[in-house]
């Protein structure tokens, strides 16, 4: 009884101390070391999942958790200021790529805030969007969420121009999202009305969510999965697989290569799907 009473009144960082005596030797033996610490009550879920997602954003790039091109919300640089108004009050963003001729030609990024000194309809007829431009920063796909987090933080700027290999503009990238990648979703009161579960990001790539039906999933791609067997998208990964994976962890069935975009110790989140060539006519399935 007393030995349970001594150990109770451990501090947290002294029985954590206890278990890293014997030193893991790779970063997956110390993420088993603290998934046992959870199985013993020493961190709770909350704490695993943020540590985990720590450990694991060196290994995710920008290109895994981007917003592709086509959902941007953009502005023009010769748009009106009463029509800014709209898309800014609809969107619920803070910050907007501003275009040229393209959405390849980022001209910079306007703060939703930075409208508000010209609601004075007299200031109103001397505004210039130039005037309130932000500059623009530029990423490259392959750039490692760890790095970004941290020149993001340097230069505190919130959101950045993911650049493919031949220059275009591929995306954009915000805080929120490397941040989600270790704490989880965060929903705000805009986010209701992203409901859909699968999201184009690229040709023949796609984000999907791991509760996807697979009724859903075979409607969208064509595809023939049995939707006896599992209910979901993550239960058919699950069960091709024959444990829980890790995030990282790739599997491809029949043409379609899954990749855990997003996952805990008991639960797959996100998944980004890649559409292989067809083996035999070598088209791609889905256009």
């Amino acid at each position: 009884m007393s030995d349970r009473l001594n150990e109770s009144s451990l501090s947290l960082v002294e029985r954590l101390s206890r278990i890293f005596l014997e030193t893991p030797q790779s970063s997956q033996e110390l993420i088993e070391v603290l998934q046992e610490s959870e199985k013993r009550e020493l961190l709770d879920m909350d704490a695993l999942n943020m540590i985990e997602g720590v450990m694991q954003v060196s290994e995710i790039q920008v290109r895994d958790i981007m917003i592709p091109r086509s959902h941007m919300v953009v502005l023009e640089e010769d748009t009106a200021y009463e029509d800014m108004l709209p898309v800014v009050n609809e969107s619920g963003h803070s910050r907007f790529p501003v275009i040229g001729e393209s959405r390849d030609d980022i001209e910079g990024v306007l703060l939703a805030k930075d409208l508000l000194r010209y609601v004075d309809e007299d200031l109103r007829k001397e505004f210039d969007i130039k005037d309130v431009l932000r500059k623009a920063v530029f990423v490259p796909e392959s750039k490692r969420l760890n790095v970004l987090l941290k020149e993001f933080r340097t230069s505190r700027n919130h959101m950045a121009m993911v650049i493919d290999e031949y220059g275009g503009v591929a995306g954009l990238v915000t805080i929120e999202d490397v941040l989600e990648q270790i704490v989880g979703e965060i929903d705000d009161e805009h986010d209701i009305e992203d409901v859909g579960n699968i999201r184009r990001l690229g040709v023949n790539r796609y984000s999907v969510k791991a509760l996807t039906p697979i009724e859903e999933f075979n409607a969208f791609f064509e595809s023939s999965f049995s939707e006896e067997e599992c209910d979901t998208l993550a239960g058919m990964l699950m069960k091709h697989l024959g444990h829980m994976p890790k995030r990282g962890e790739a599997i491809t069935i029949n043409h379609y290569l899954f990749k855990i975009l997003s996952a805990d110790s008991r639960r797959i989140k996100h998944v980004q799907l890649t559409i292989l060539p067809d083996a035999e006519n070598k088209e791609f399935i889905k256009k």
